[in-house]
């Protein structure tokens, strides 16, 4: 009777013992795109008294606008379905 000894003789493989990418190969080093931060910086440091989830013009306001239309509008479906689900059925 063998019991829970281990039948196998040889050590398993290891599949993460070398890494799959060199330090030199890192993705910081290889983009080349433009650095945008410090004109957003800049963008976003002017005090021309608009909120900073607005500085960036229309594409914001529409955004804004649409996130909170939709946050209202589940509001008054969640309101309209607990007055409905507290209604008593009728029994006929």
């Amino acid at each position: 009777m063998e019991g829970l000894r281990p039948t196998f003789t040889e050590a398993p493989v290891t599949i993460f013992a070398t890494p799959t990418k060199l330090a030199t190969e890192s993705a910081a080093t290889s983009y080349l795109g433009d650095n945008r931060v410090p004109d957003l910086q800049k963008l976003f440091q002017k005090s021309d008294g608009l909120p900073v989830h607005l500085k960036r013009g229309l594409p914001d306001r529409l955004l804004y606008r649409t996130t909170m239309a939709l946050t209202l509008g589940g509001t008054i479906y969640c309101l309209i379905a607990l007055y409905m689900a507290a209604q008593p059925k009728n029994k006929k």
